[in-house]
């Protein structure tokens, strides 16, 4: 097992003081990483920038052009939720080109899996559209990579970020080769992701959302691997699995009410590498999305990665406990897993 990890300074020089998406999430996870001695356990995958040419696959050149020019001005804000600075183009053209490299790593062979310690993060960045805390997406830009590659005749997308990845979704809709999951709170930012939503044309049915209510909690989302995920994965048997990952679903976080505890994220993300390695000889790639709590955040990439090198322990932290208080009870999701496993004929 050789586990790659894309990671480069420049992820820590996108920054505008006091938002949420700042460099202090990205340190949290390294200083952790480090401490524990699981970066020395994992092969660092050089980063290097994507060319127009590779973020024009999932992006009109207007957009890379805006982001560029905004970036060379200094400064700019894209929406109320978006910014930039001067390094925040390199910042996300160079987790994308390290994406790339990191994807055509594990399909030549050369690494088994991976793990993109990115910033800013991408699923909600479409065709024509930074938004939502992301420039460029920078796991379509991967799979739309490894779609290229002659071994790579389907691949998907589990997205587990607390956030409907409405950029991932939309560059993938009418693909018949591209697999999309969701598991997001509904209604909630950016208000995309209903049930119905489930691919156009020869790909329809190939975008599986799974929209749950403010919490959800920790039975809904184990529910919906083993009923939903899991299963939808073993249908359409992927070459390659890319997750997009974000720990703001984590009740720790302020900016969700979805109730996870890092208990069920682990069993969630060793479930997907267990998944790879039943349907595509282990190639997966996780992407770091949201989640806004520096420890949850630390903890949770932590586990990720001793998934990926083949670790049982996890660390679930003490404040999963009590720390921040009752968790809220778990409301009943049984109406909407039934009504996805109906609409994708796996009743």
């Amino acid at each position: 097992m050789r586990t790659g990890y894309v990671y480069d300074d420049i992820f820590l020089k996108h920054d505008l003081p006091g938002h949420p998406e700042n460099p202090g999430r990205l340190r949290a996870i390294m200083e952790y990483l480090e401490e524990r001695g699981l970066l020395s356990r994992m092969v660092k995958a050089a980063a290097r920038p994507a060319s127009e040419d590779e973020l024009c696959t999932c992006h009109h050149p207007s957009l890379v052009r805006l982001v560029r020019e905004l970036c060379s001005e200094g400064y700019g804000q894209i929406d109320e939720d978006t910014y930039v600075n001067q390094y925040s183009y390199e910042a996300a053209s160079m987790a994308a080109g390290g994406m790339i490299d990191l994807t055509r790593s594990i399909l030549a062979g050369d690494l088994s899996n991976g793990i993109v310690l990115a910033r800013p993060p991408g699923h909600h960045a479409t065709t024509y559209r930074s938004m939502g805390f992301c420039l460029f997406n920078t796991v379509a830009i991967g799979m739309k990579a490894a779609l290229k590659d002659p071994s790579c005749k389907k691949a998907a997308v589990v997205d587990i970020d607390v956030h409907h990845g409405n950029g991932t979704q939309e560059i993938f809709y009418k693909n018949p080769a591209a697999l999309y999951v969701s598991i997001h709170q509904y209604p909630h930012y950016p208000g995309t992701g209903a049930l119905l939503e489930r691919g156009e044309g020869e790909a329809e049915g190939t975008t599986v959302n799974i929209p749950f209510p403010p919490f959800a909690g920790d039975h809904a989302y184990t529910g919906a691997f083993t009923k939903i995920v899991l299963p939808v994965l073993d249908r359409f048997r992927p070459d390659f699995i890319f997750i997009s990952v974000g720990f703001d679903a984590h009740r720790a976080d302020r900016l969700s009410e979805t109730g996870l505890g890092l208990r069920t994220y682990h069993w969630m993300c060793g479930s997907l590498a267990a998944a790879a390695k039943k349907l595509c000889s282990g190639r997966i790639v996780f992407c770091l999305e949201g989640g806004y709590n520096p420890g949850v955040l630390a903890a949770g990439t932590g586990n990720i990665v001793r998934s990926l090198i083949g670790e049982s322990s996890f660390d679930d932290l003490s404040f999963d406990d009590t720390s921040f208080g009752e968790a809220e009870p778990e409301c009943d999701v049984t109406a909407v897993l039934k009504s996805v496993e109906h609409l994708h004929n796996l009743c």
